[in-house]
This record gives structure tokens, sequence and C-alpha cells, in this order.
């Protein structure tokens, strides 16, 4: 089944579900691609997860914003990014050991990658009926960054946060609203041999998540800076657990 295509809060977007003709979801997934992917690069996750937990094919709907950015005339053809990135002086302070020195930097251009995110969630929300904790966030590498942004921003707090491949930035500022987040799930994968964002990175993003009293589910993996499917197995379980909060809390009521 192909995505179709929809724009939300300025952003062009590709939808995927596999929900009965005309009903509507009742868990929202966002995913935002990384830095230089094409629109479409996490598109395929929606169908691989629906296979994992068949059932999650009656009640959850996906969506993957593009990034605002076109990298065609930096030689990236059909590449996007949420903002502009230096990627030699990160594969460099990476060598050198600095890229401590990063993390309290706030990325020119994520405010206002975070405002078009968090007004497409607004929208989405109001055009589906879904409360903002029923709505998932997350990414991959610079979309996992976003995503982490706008869930720790957002006036209510959302159903779960996926960070495949993140690191830690605008420390100062997350940490502050980690603090006042609540019991934000997250689930966090990294690649124990990521040559781009070293596994140390992930780390500084976890252990700011876990001191702020947030639920981490963290895997750490043998491999790169990729997705691994033990991850997808994981978020599968996470989507699952949402619903069955979500029963629970109408057989109360």
């Amino acid at each position: 089944m192909p995505p179709h295509h929809l724009t939300l809060g300025g952003l062009d977007c590709q939808v995927y579900d596999e929900l009965p003709r005309d009903a509507p979801p009742r868990i929202g997934v966002v995913l935002c691609h990384g830095f230089g992917a094409p629109a479409t690069d996490l598109v395929p996750l929606a169908p691989a997860l629906l296979r994992l937990e068949p059932g999650l094919r009656e009640f959850v709907r996906f969506v993957f914003p593009a990034a605002p950015l076109s990298l065609d005339a930096e030689g990236l053809l059909g590449g996007r990014a949420w903002w502009p990135l230096d990627i030699q002086r990160l594969v460099l302070a990476t060598e050198q050991s600095e890229l401590r020195d990063l993390r309290e930097e706030i990325p020119k251009g994520l405010q206002k990658s975070s405002d078009l995110l968090t007004a497409l969630v607004d929208e989405w929300s109001e055009g589906t009926g879904l409360s903002m904790d029923r709505i998932v966030l997350g990414g991959f590498s610079q979309g996992a960054m976003l995503a982490t942004d706008v869930s720790l921003r957002l006036p209510e707090r959302p159903g779960a946060l996926c960070v495949f491949s993140g690191t830690l930035t605008a420390e100062p500022e997350w940490r502050d609203l980690a603090a006042l987040r609540g019991a934000l799930p997250v689930f966090q994968s990294h690649g124990l041999q990521d040559p781009l964002l070293p596994f140390e990175a992930a780390e500084w993003l976890r252990d700011m998540f876990l001191e702020a009293g947030l639920p981490v589910d963290f895997l750490p993996f043998e491999g790169g800076h990729t997705i691994p499917q033990e991850a997808l197995v994981r978020v599968a379980a996470l989507l699952e657990r949402l619903i069955a909060e979500e029963e629970a809390e109408e057989e109360i009521e």
C-alpha cells in the first residue's frame, strides 16, 4: 500500500497506514529523517513495524515529514536537512575528542524546524482528534534531535519519544525542559561503532533523560549509524503498550 501526500504545518508529508476504510487512528507516529536523506527515507519503517505487530494495523497512522531545506545545490540530489550541518566540523570534533564542546550549542535553524514540526503535530492532532499523549515523535540522527527538541517543548507531553542514533545538543535548554517534562517514555538506540555520532554522545543524551526522571529503554547495538531490527521490535512493542494503556483507560471510564 503506497503512502499518500499531505501538507501539515507547512511541511510536505508522506502518510502511511493500513487502517480499515474511514477508521480514525488511535495512535499517531511522526518520524523525521536524518540529514542528507531523501524525504522517503524512513517510510519503509511503517510497514516493517506493522509486520512485526500485525495488531497495530487497526490503530496506527504514520506521518513522515520532509525537512524544509534542499541539499541539491550541495550535490546531494534529493537530500534534505532540518538545518545546515557542517559535517567536516563534526567529524573533526569527533577525531579530536572535542565533540563534548558542541553539545551546548543550539544549532542555527533548529528553532525554525522545531516550530514547523510543532505546527505539524498541532494540526494533525486537531484534524484527527488524537490527544497529544496518543502521538509518538521520533527520528533518525538529525531528525532524532529535532524530535527530542519538540517533545521537550510541547505544552503537553507526547505519548513517547523514539531516538534512533541521536545525540545531545542545546544541552542547557534541554536539561531544564527535561526536568519539567514528566514521565515521557523514551526509546533510544545507538550503534557502538557509529562513526558520525560516537556512542559516547548517545550516553550523554540517555544520562540527561535519566537524571530528569524520564524512563528510558536504551538499546546499544553492534553496528554504525543505522537503525537495527531490534530497535523496530522494541518500538512496535512500545506502540502496542500505548494501545493497551488507552484501552485500559477506556474500561475505567
